[in-house]
């Protein structure tokens, strides 16, 4: 247990130039690829900030993997990053690593075989409908569970107004 509290100059200033060095390529290739590197529009935008994170603390912290390492270790990421980002243009590679996004409420219908798939609760539900301000179930027009997790509730209080079939383009119902 003293171990842990031990650390030689050394790897003090090893741990420092190596967390600037890998700081510094971190925002060299988000600059490169782009501001959806950090996004979390999809799944595997959220296994790509993961992947970065772990990348950047292995390479800090542990010996055995050195800053040039790292460094390739990252490029690789974002390049990856950036041919699946291209290669979702094609439907069926959209279909394959995109989730789709699944219709909760069907205006104040509360759909419960989708809050099965979602594996939602109506506590959820709930939770989600007072976050959005929602103060009564005749204002709702959806919610949708969306391809990154999140869920969006489309509400109004004008009982006129309908949910623009656009919008609602790829949802599952």
């Amino acid at each position: 247990m003293i171990k842990w509290f031990e650390a030689s100059t050394t790897s003090i200033i090893a741990i420092v130039l190596t967390a600037i060095g890998i700081y510094i390529a971190t925002i060299l290739f988000t600059r490169l690829a782009g501001k959806r590197s950090f996004s979390k529009m999809s799944s595997f935008d959220f296994a790509m900030t993961v992947a970065i994170g772990s990348i950047i603390a292995t390479t800090v912290l542990s010996k055995s993997v050195s800053l040039l390492q790292g460094v390739v270790g990252l490029a690789a990421v974002y390049v990856l990053q950036i041919s699946v980002a291209m290669m979702r243009r094609f439907k069926f590679v959209q279909k394959l690593i995109d989730n789709e996004p699944l219709l909760l409420m069907d205006g104040k219908e509360i759909l419960h075989n989708n809050l099965k798939k979602a594996r939602v609760t109506e506590a959820d539900l709930r939770s989600k409908l007072r976050e959005a301000n929602v103060l009564e179930l005749s204002q709702v027009r959806a919610v949708i569970f969306e391809c990154t997790g999140d869920i969006a509730v489309l509400h109004t209080k004008d009982e006129d107004v309908e949910v623009e079939d656009w919008l609602l383009r790829g949802v599952d119902r």
